[in-house]
C-alpha cells in the first residue's frame, strides 16, 4: 500500500493541464475503515498538501463529527479522490476532477484496502461514477439508506454549496445525525 500510494503521489499524467502542476492528494493505508471518495483538492489544499485543510474540510469534520487528529488517522478516514490534484478554477468554485485519476487508480487501491467498512460519496462527480447518473444528487442524499451498508452519499461542503444547503435543511438536521451515529459506530 505505501508503494502505491508513493507511486499516485508521483503521478504527472496530466500536469499540462493543471494550472498549478501536479501535486496528488491521497491519504490511506491497509487498515482505513472509512473512504471519503470527494472531487479534487481545491487550491489551498494543493498549497498545502494537506487532504480537506481548507474551509470544506472544516464543514466536512463537521458532519461527521470528529476532530482533526481523528479525521487524519488514515486507521480511520482514507481520503480517495476522483482527481487527485487541483484541476482549476471554474466561474463558480473548481473545475471538474481530472478524468484520468479515478480509471487509473482507484481499482488498485481498492485492491489494497482491507478494513473498508464505509465509503462516504462526497459530490456529484464520485456519486455519478459509483452509483450512476440515474437519480441527481438530492435524491441520492435524501435515499442514502439505499446504498447502504456499502456507501452513504454527502453533498459536497464547500462554502459554494451553502444555497443548496439552505434549501434543504432536512439534509442537516435529518441525515447528519444518523451519519455521526454510524460514523461512531465503525470507529469506537
Amino acid at each position: 500500500m505505501e508503494d502505491l500510494i508513493r507511486e499516485i503521489r508521483q503521478c504527472k499524467l496530466c500536469k499540462e493541464h493543471l494550472p498549478l502542476g501536479a501535486n496528488p492528494i491521497i491519504e490511506a493505508n491497509r487498515n482505513s475503515k472509512i473512504v471519503l471518495i470527494s472531487q479534487a483538492p481545491g487550491r489551498v489544499v494543493h498549497e498545502s498538501g494537506i487532504a480537506w485543510k481548507d474551509q470544506s474540510g472544516k464543514k466536512l469534520r463537521e458532519w461527521l463529527g470528529v476532530n482533526d487528529d481523528t479525521f487524519y488517522n488514515t486507521d480511520n478516514f482514507a481520503i480517495l479522490p476522483m482527481g487527485f490534484c487541483y484541476p482549476g478554477k471554474a466561474k463558480t468554485g473548481d473545475l471538474p476532477p481530472r478524468k484520468e485519476c479515478a480509471p487509473l487508480w482507484h481499482e488498485s487501491v481498492w485492491d489494497q484496502l482491507e478494513n473498508v467498512r464505509l465509503k462516504i460519496i462526497i459530490g456529484s462527480y464520485s456519486a455519478n461514477y459509483y452509483l450512476g447518473k440515474k437519480e441527481n444528487l438530492t435524491q441520492k442524499v435524501k435515499n442514502f439508506e439505499k446504498f447502504l451498508p456499502e456507501f452513504w452519499t454527502l453533498p459536497h461542503p464547500s462554502p459554494v454549496n451553502r444555497f443548496w444547503r439552505m434549501k434543504n435543511p432536512w439534509f442537516e438536521n435529518e441525515i447528519v445525525p444518523k451519519l455521526q451515529e454510524k460514523i461512531q459506530k465503525i470507529l469506537s
